[in-house]
């Protein structure tokens, strides 16, 4: 009797390789970009059939400010494109849209455009889409640090009262299942800095294909992958523990 694939609660993807795929076409580095958000449509709507609970997507990484200015600007431009065209449509799916990261540094429309899309979009029931825009795990881990500081130093909580789960309720995402699954694009074998708390037993797939060239099959490939492994969780696998 064939065992039922598992779906993972939790789907993280870092979605890389779409300058190298422009670039492979003699093409600017903005139009792989453009590619890149037609694999996104199709990855959500695939990701929504298929029962997963939450996709988080790493779209503006923190760092990707040191990029040329010209292709900074086209992604930011392209961040604002996604959000007028698609916002109803992931709405009338169901979709619950939520933005982490400093959207501080954006400029004022942007940060409008972010918070109202997450307000349209609050109360849907269906697949909740993380888009990471301006993250970083370590700014995450950071300020996760200073709104606990800050509360030390205003009397409302002791050093001891801090653990993980309290340290873990100041980080983005909290109330979400933690990640399951990381996928990346694009060849690299690293997590460039996403989702370094929430990510601590999340089983890492990596593939050569380039995030535009990512589709419905591939994904499914990252899934029947992610249930041939063996997740412990620091324990013992089909083995009775010692007394």
């Amino acid at each position: 009797m064939t065992q039922q694939k598992y779906i993972p609660n939790h789907v993280a993807i870092i979605m890389d390789g779409n300058g190298r795929w422009a670039e492979q076409r003699n093409q600017l580095r903005a139009s792989g970009h453009r590619a890149g958000l037609k694999t996104v449509r199709k990855i959500v709507a695939h990701a929504a059939k298929m029962g997963i609970k939450v996709l988080t997507l790493y779209a503006f990484s923190s760092e990707n400010w040191k990029r040329p200015a010209n292709e900074v600007s086209a992604l930011i431009s392209l961040f604002n494109y996604a959000l007028n065209r698609e916002i109803k449509n992931l709405n009338k799916n169901n979709v619950r849209l939520n933005i982490i990261g400093d959207i501080s540094k954006f400029s004022q429309n942007l940060q409008n455009l972010i918070i109202n899309a997450q307000r349209l979009t609050l109360n849907n029931t269906g697949l909740v889409l993380n888009i990471a825009a301006n993250y970083g795990g370590r700014w995450d881990i950071v300020q996760s640090a200073r709104k606990i500081a800050t509360q030390v130093l205003n009397g409302k909580i002791t050093p001891q009262d801090i653990n993980e789960d309290y340290f873990a309720s100041m980080t983005c995402m909290y109330t979400l299942p933690e990640v399951e699954l990381i996928i990346r694009t694009g060849g690299e074998y690293r997590i460039s800095n996403f989702l370094l708390w929430q990510s601590a037993y999340a089983e890492l797939y990596f593939t050569n294909t380039l995030w535009p060239d990512f589709n419905q099959v591939s994904f499914d490939e990252a899934i029947n992958i992610f249930n041939t492994r063996e997740r412990r969780f620091g324990g013992v696998l089909n083995e009775e523990l010692p007394c």
